[in-house]
């Protein structure tokens, strides 16, 4: 890494009425560990409050918890935000209770590798990393 390069910046958000961010804190907390500018939005956050985030933020990647099984609903909703205001170069990834099939379906979406419980942090912070690297230029 040269001097002049800056943190990978994530945005790590909680979505809808799930109240439960447990994991989230986790997760952010093993990005920071990594070296990495992490931006937590807190609990309750609607797919226009997190893009409006990750925007004034200049995120490389947002992360979203979501426990609650409204994945179907906030990933395209995320995704369909992001390409309005062309953010097209910025990883949307996340975790919690997803399944599978849902997953493979957000991922031809767009959405980037999501992650169930029990992922291993350093997982998290390699992929972050190995896609930004891959897809960001700074």
């Amino acid at each position: 890494m040269n001097s002049k390069q800056r943190p990978i910046r994530v945005l790590v958000a909680k979505v809808g009425l799930d109240g439960h961010d447990r994991g989230a804190k986790v997760i952010a907390t093993a990005l920071r560990d990594a070296g990495m500018e992490v931006i937590y939005t807190g609990l309750r956050q609607t797919p226009e409050m997190v893009v409006n985030a990750a925007l004034q933020e200049d995120v490389d990647a947002i992360g979203v918890s979501i426990l609650s099984g409204a994945h179907n609903t906030v990933f395209p909703k995320i995704m369909g935000l992001m390409k309005e205001k062309n953010m097209t170069d910025v990883l949307v990834t996340g975790g919690g209770i997803i399944p599978d099939e849902d997953m493979e379906e957000l991922n031809k979406m767009g959405v980037g590798k999501l992650f169930p419980p029990g992922t291993t942090t350093a997982t998290i912070v390699d992929y972050i990393r190995e896609w930004v690297k891959d897809n960001r230029p700074f």
